[in-house]
């Protein structure tokens, strides 16, 4: 996400992993020292790229119920991983990802307040990316293809994150950003694209297959569906069968409630499971501390 150049290579193939999380280190007091504007903006894209992975998701989801379950969800993460590719290789900022941070701040380079404030700046681009995009593809009409196929999926994803259980919902997103920030922290030992995409795809593979749950691109399923709920034409309604009122659970109070504790979640997950041990195993007894 934006990394610096690397520590030298502690081998012909990638960096090791105590170079690793010098590079994560580095990177994340370069994220600090960034303008809010940028910060936002990089913020912003990392949701709307994000939201494409989603909206790939939902795609391939799409008539896939003749597939064995597990089978269906492997397809669906596969192709979500096209998000975090898109967020690591293009370059943007993306809230989850950086809950690596805290390496950096566990590491006195940045500051607690440089740390909350950029965690903020992107929480909020990425509110805007994810967001904005689930507007745009609720005007293209898209919910419509495949005769509402698609949108009665979105639909479907989007009321079982509105109807889960709060304290099975913060470990579901605990759980998630444990495997996307292992996925982010192996990307720091990458020495090519291609060996950053092979490292990104299995862990966010396993984390949508599981079920787990992600803050941000929840940011885009639930306004999605939202609105597909709110605004659809009746010939949506008709064309799949159903009314706005088979979607009891997906409402605006329970997307608000899900997006909060999953971020909490996420926060956790990443920071504290991944960023602290990863900084207490490699970085705590350098010379000089």
């Amino acid at each position: 996400m934006n990394e610096p150049t690397p520590p030298a290579r502690a081998g012909i193939d990638a960096l090791l992993p105590p170079d690793m999380a010098l590079a994560c280190e580095a990177a994340g007091s370069a994220k600090a020292g960034r303008d809010l504007l940028t910060l936002f903006v990089l913020g912003l894209l990392a949701g709307a790229f994000i939201a494409l992975g989603a909206i790939f998701m939902t795609v391939v989801l799409t008539g896939a119920g003749d597939l064995p379950w597990g089978v269906a969800r492997l397809l669906g993460g596969l192709v979500f991983s096209l998000g975090l590719i898109l967020v690591i290789v293009g370059g943007a900022e993306l809230f989850t990802g950086d809950s690596l941070m805290i390496v950096a701040c566990a590491g006195r380079r940045i500051t607690i307040a440089a740390l909350l404030r950029a965690w903020l700046v992107v929480y909020l681009g990425n509110i805007a990316g994810a967001a904005g995009t689930a507007a745009l593809v609720y005007l293209s009409g898209h919910y419509g293809l495949a005769g509402g196929a698609l949108g009665k999926t979105a639909l479907a994803i989007a009321a079982g994150k509105a109807a889960l259980p709060t304290v099975e919902l913060f470990f579901l997103a605990v759980l998630c950003n444990v495997l996307v920030c292992l996925a982010v922290w192996m990307s720091f030992g990458a020495r090519s694209v291609t060996d950053k995409v092979l490292v990104i795809v299995p862990p966010i593979a396993a984390f949508v297959a599981a079920g787990f749950e992600h803050s941000i691109a929840n940011l885009y399923f639930l306004p999605y569906a939202l609105a597909i709920k709110a605004w659809a034409p009746p010939e949506f309604w008709s064309a799949i069968g159903q009314t706005a009122a088979a979607y009891p659970a997906l409402t605006l109070g329970a997307s608000v409630h899900n997006v909060a504790v999953a971020t909490i979640g996420n926060l956790i997950g990443g920071s504290l499971m991944v960023g602290a041990v990863y900084w207490f195993v490699y970085l705590r007894r350098r010379p000089g501390r």
